[in-house]
């Protein structure tokens, strides 16, 4: 009788942990790891880091990575990270992500927010940034990643987090296309609209009327109406110029809306032709019809 393989045990997902001086650019970071996939916890406490693995553990699994972020402004808050960290009791491999930046650059950032720093008390904003450098700073040399971000705006440092901590998968553009019909309204998440009411409408024709664009005869007539193919020849090398823009700018979620009037013919039929070229030029694409079947 042949003996079953053992499964190999999961391995957990990473957990970082992002801190550094007020103002270098923790919320930013916070963000950029969302879109990369963390399940992101801003302005915890490092006594509940634990506790906030052990939740996401048991909701959804080692297998998705964390990012918490903390403000380390007092002993027992550097100690607790401290033994979280070296001690291992969270389960996964843990990365400890610094964010500095010099002071010139910090007051100037803390004054555009018109905000006080924390440590600030009553005296000046600059006493406050200095009492927070001297209680990070033996946290700062014991970081797996520290990133001055003085001389970075905000695009760059995204790519900074992306490339420290994305994968080939979460780093590329994710790109939507959805059909809708004009007479029910404009999706207000897109980034890029198109018309297909210059093509001759499958609702006059009585045997496509009851279909759909997604039926191939129906499909077949919408691509082969005069302008169809030139239409889709030319605005993919758009779309695509969009989207190598799009990367350079941080941003990874692209939305493209292709409407006709009613959201059941032409637009289905273009969206899924659209997606179907998109993912043949290896874009991480998907078609969604959001006012099919409404009428």
């Amino acid at each position: 009788m042949d003996q079953a393989m053992p499964v190999e045990p999961s391995q957990p997902a990473e957990l970082v942990i992002v801190t550094g001086m007020t103002g270098a650019g923790r919320s930013t970071a916070a963000k950029e790891l969302e879109d990369l996939g963390f399940f992101v916890v801003d302005n915890l406490p490092p006594t509940l880091v634990r506790d906030v693995v052990r939740l996401v553990d048991d909701s959804r699994g080692v297998n998705q990575p964390i990012a918490v972020v903390v403000d380390v402004r007092s002993g027992s808050f550097f100690d607790s990270l401290q033994a979280n960290r070296h001690q291992g009791v969270t389960g996964r491999p843990t990365t400890l992500l610094f964010l500095e930046a010099v002071d010139d650059v910090l007051v100037r950032r803390q004054e555009a927010a018109r905000r006080p720093h924390p440590l600030q008390g009553s005296g000046r904003l600059l006493h406050g940034l200095q009492r927070e450098r001297e209680v990070l700073a033996d946290l700062r040399g014991d970081a797996d990643v520290v990133i001055d971000t003085s001389n970075l705006n905000v695009h760059q440092l995204t790519d900074r987090i992306a490339e420290n901590f994305g994968t080939p998968q979460t780093t590329r553009l994710k790109v939507t296309v959805v059909s809708f019909g004009f007479k029910y309204g404009i999706p207000v998440d897109s980034d890029f609209v198109a018309d297909m009411r210059f093509l001759p409408n499958p609702h006059w024709v009585p045997e496509l009327r009851p279909m759909t664009g997604r039926d191939e005869e129906v499909a077949s007539y919408v691509k082969e109406r005069p302008g169809a193919q030139d239409f889709l020849d030319q605005y993919l090398p758009v779309l695509e110029t969009a989207a190598k823009g799009y990367l350079n700018e941080g941003k990874r979620f692209l939305t493209v809306a292709v409407g006709c009037t009613g959201g059941k013919h032409r637009s289905v039929a273009m969206t899924e032709e659209i997606a179907a070229r998109l993912r043949a030029r290896g874009y991480d694409t998907r078609a969604t019809h959001r006012d099919l079947g409404r009428e």
